[in-house]
């Protein structure tokens, strides 16, 4: 079966938020999205965007997705990271995968950014592989560091 990717509109949101909560299931996260489909078109559809995202559709049902935004780093300068890609259970391995990824790298290099991050979990095999075949560079020995909005009120408070 063919597929399409495309950047992604207001209407694909809904699908979008089914893919990020089926990823949070597949992460052992169920409950860890707090995001709704309005937050998704205010964030990435109304000024100032907060984010890009292109999706992977085949026979008019959007079948993966791949969310990014814009970062700085001091020592490389503009960056794009990759906040989630997705692609449902049943297509993994149809190739939407590697056309989601080659969307982004070849959207951040007209962007003429100077690296794409993202993360990975240490446990997911498959994905760690795939990106690496992809000949990313996984950082093993860094961790990632979140303050979460409970965490940032205990540490205000804490002052």
């Amino acid at each position: 079966m063919t597929f399409s990717i495309r950047k992604a509109t207001q209407n694909d949101m809904p699908r979008v938020l089914e893919l990020i909560v089926e990823l949070a299931i597949f992460e052992k996260e169920p409950n860890a999205v707090e995001v709704s489909v309005a937050d998704l078109i205010k964030a990435g559809f109304q000024e100032p965007k907060a984010f890009t995202c292109f999706v992977a559709e085949q026979d008019g049902k959007v079948e993966g997705m791949a969310l990014v935004y814009h970062r700085f780093s001091t020592w490389k300068g503009k960056v794009l990271h990759l906040e989630d890609l997705v692609v449902s259970q049943e297509q993994r391995g149809s190739g939407m995968g590697t056309a989601l990824l080659d969307e982004v790298v070849n959207y951040g290099k007209e962007l003429g950014v100077k690296r794409i991050s993202w993360e990975v979990l240490d446990w997911n095999d498959s994905a760690i592989e795939f990106y690496e075949k992809k000949g990313a560079d996984v950082k093993r020995d860094w961790n990632v560091v979140h303050l979460n909005e409970d965490h940032m009120n205990n540490y205000i408070a804490s002052r």
